[in-house]
């Protein structure tokens, strides 16, 4: 399970990318999650306030 950007939602605001504990989102005009790197620990989804980011199944 991978985190995922819907990326009609996102604003790239950047608080993803801040808490993120593995530095796997970089965030240009949209934020962009490297699903290699992503520890799947859900920190994104929940800083997130246009809920643009959730987990993959």
């Amino acid at each position: 399970m991978a985190a995922k950007v819907e990326l009609e939602k996102c604003t790239g605001c950047g608080n993803c990318a801040e808490v993120c504990p593995v530095d796997a989102i970089t965030v240009n005009e949209k934020a962009k999650i490297d699903a290699d790197t992503c520890v799947d620990c859900g920190t994104c989804v929940d800083e997130c306030p246009e809920n643009a980011i959730s987990m993959e199944d």
